[in-house]
């Protein structure tokens, strides 16, 4: 088999941060060597969370998501929607993050699990965190002038496949020169394609890294912005929130609809992750919530491994 015609920057065993041409949206060459390569297929998307397959006509039967353990299951069967469609049910927006230089995408009504796209602000560009379920016109113009005022859009990644919403659609319309999730989550990347396969860490941008918790999903990881003090945990943590949108309470599972909790064994491996990672706000794939710290979580495991496993909330106010 004939290996993809790959240019050396990619090639090299280096981050995307020490890369020059992930730096300036370039590397070596003018255009995205895997344009072509994505799968050439119809995208039709789950009703019941939104992910998003590549699939002959006329579609998929079933959802792997939804038919995994972790997920809830749809009460009157399958069904899925293309492109199109999607595009005549929800409307876009954005707005800026309650942190600054992080910007919020995402649509109404609520389309699949509503998951959020984090654009951030870096020294090489824009990198996007988890995908919004859909991106209208509208959105995508504001990626683009965005991107044209902050030096590029280099670098998107997700912390696991509840998180990629139309990630497969950014990657075709914007071209990042890096498309990222942990190798052992590549099962769950059929609609797209990943470019930099991650292992246990990997620094995305200056003061952006990506460390794998494992736990949720065997290749789940977090991002760690440490110049802002955020820590994008993917779905490590649930918030609780109150009327006002405070948080009050925290937990952490295995499979949040079936009330799975997470092993001591995953435990332990989230807290040598989580508890060195300098933070004052979470960010999961649906919110970002200033106020709830690193002591905050690793209260919570140290507490979660002091007993029989438990997915129960634990009132912020304990921990």
């Amino acid at each position: 088999m004939t290996p993809p015609d790959v240019p050396g920057s990619i090639d090299r065993p280096t981050d995307p941060a020490a890369d020059d041409g992930a730096r300036h949206g370039t590397s070596q060459v003018d255009t995205n060597p895997y344009r072509g390569l994505l799968p050439d297929l119809p995208a039709y998307a789950c009703t019941n969370c939104g992910h998003w397959q590549r699939w002959p006509a006329p579609g998929p039967l079933v959802c792997p998501v939804c038919a995994d353990v972790r997920n809830a299951l749809p009460e009157h069967g399958f069904e899925f929607v293309t492109a199109k469609q999607a595009d005549e049910l929800v409307t876009g927006s954005w707005r800026p993050a309650p942190v600054d230089g992080v910007t919020e995408f995402g649509t109404e009504p609520r389309f699949g699990l509503d998951s959020r796209g984090w654009v951030i602000e870096t020294d090489i560009g824009l990198v996007g965190f988890e995908c919004a379920p859909w991106y209208t016109a509208d959105m995508l113009a504001e990626l683009r002038r965005m991107a044209e005022v902050h030096g590029g859009f280099p670098v998107l990644a997700s912390s696991h496949v509840h998180g990629y919403g139309a990630l497969w659609q950014l990657q075709l319309e914007l071209e990042p020169r890096v498309v990222c999730v942990n190798v052992h989550d590549l099962p769950w990347t059929k609609a797209f394609r990943v470019t930099w396969p991650a292992d246990d860490v990997l620094t995305l941008a200056p003061d952006l890294t990506l460390h794998r918790t494992g736990g949720h999903f065997p290749g789940h990881s977090v991002l760690h912005d440490s110049r802002r003090g955020i820590l994008f945990c993917g779905d490590s943590l649930k918030v609780d929130l109150d009327e006002a949108g405070a948080p009050v309470a925290l937990s952490a599972h295995k499979a949040f609809h079936a009330q799975i909790p997470l092993s001591h064994g995953e435990l332990r491996e989230m807290l040598a992750v989580v508890g060195v990672l300098d933070f004052g706000t979470v960010t999961t794939p649906f919110e970002m919530v200033p106020g709830v710290t690193t002591d905050h979580v690793v209260h919570l495991v140290q507490r979660l491994l002091s007993g029989p496993p438990d997915a129960a909330p634990v009132p912020l106010a304990e921990l």
